[in-house]
């Protein structure tokens, strides 16, 4: 059995209820965008129902469905894009929530096609590393999980290309901060642009930041790899490779 973290279904259900509130007044979804899920268990998933608003979702309307998304408990109508949490819940066994939301600077990045993959925040690089670009899938379907299976097992937070922003981790808090961080650290990204340019970290300082997580209690997934997160090295050798190729 999966570990139940001290709490009752009851509590979960508090718990989801209060994050889909939070994340409708932070403005990261509007009208019934955004989806919610917490694993209960093995066989068993609570999750957000289709065409409700994250603002007025209540207990009555959550609904709990097997890992093949048929429905086991609950009124309403299952959200489409089950099947994006249970492809996370089935590679990633250590994850117990997931958070699916369109925040809007970060879906900006989205929207432009560009990762949050460089090294600016010490803060972004000991929590998440980085945050890729998953390929673009038509939501509701099969295609929306393709393009987010090879950074799954290695980030815990994901933008979706033209689609938004999804985030997983421990349990429903965690995944809910994670996408706060996102979205906190993509505006700082678009404000440090629109004044010239962010300045990217050098290498040693950013394996100093991985190296600092057990100090700090941070478990995380991500590791340092080439490119990501771009550090300052990464962004000279680039500019130096345009130059170049420019003056040829």
């Amino acid at each position: 059995m999966l570990e139940r973290m001290g709490k009752t279904e009851q509590e979960y259900r508090n718990d989801l209820v209060c994050v889909c509130h939070r994340v409708y007044e932070k403005g990261w979804v509007a009208m019934n965008d955004g989806n919610v899920s917490i694993r209960l268990d093995e066989n068993r998933i609570l999750c957000t129902p289709t065409a409700v608003s994250k603002g007025m979702v209540n207990l009555e309307d959550l609904i709990v469905v097997d890992m093949q998304g048929r429905i086991l408990d609950g009124r309403r109508d299952c959200t489409s894009e089950i099947a994006m949490h249970i492809t996370i819940y089935s590679m990633r066994p250590d994850v117990r929530s997931v958070v699916h939301a369109h925040p809007p600077v970060a879906t900006g990045f989205a929207s432009a096609g560009r990762a949050l993959d460089k090294a600016l925040l010490p803060e972004v690089v000991i929590n998440l590393g980085a945050v890729p670009l998953a390929s673009y899938g038509l939501p509701g379907t099969p295609a929306l999980s393709e393009g987010m299976r090879p950074f799954i097992p290695n980030y815990d937070a994901l933008l979706l290309e033209n689609h938004g922003c999804t985030s997983f981790g421990a349990d429903v808090w965690q995944a809910f901060f994670r996408m706060e961080i996102v979205e906190h650290f993509a505006r700082i990204t678009f404000v440090a642009e629109m004044l010239g340019g962010a300045r990217a970290l050098p290498r040693r300082e950013v394996e100093k930041l991985f190296e600092s997580r057990a100090r700090y209690n941070v478990t995380s997934n991500a590791r340092m790899e080439p490119g990501m997160p771009l550090v300052a090295e990464d962004l000279f050798e680039a500019r130096e490779t345009t130059e170049t190729t420019e003056n040829k």
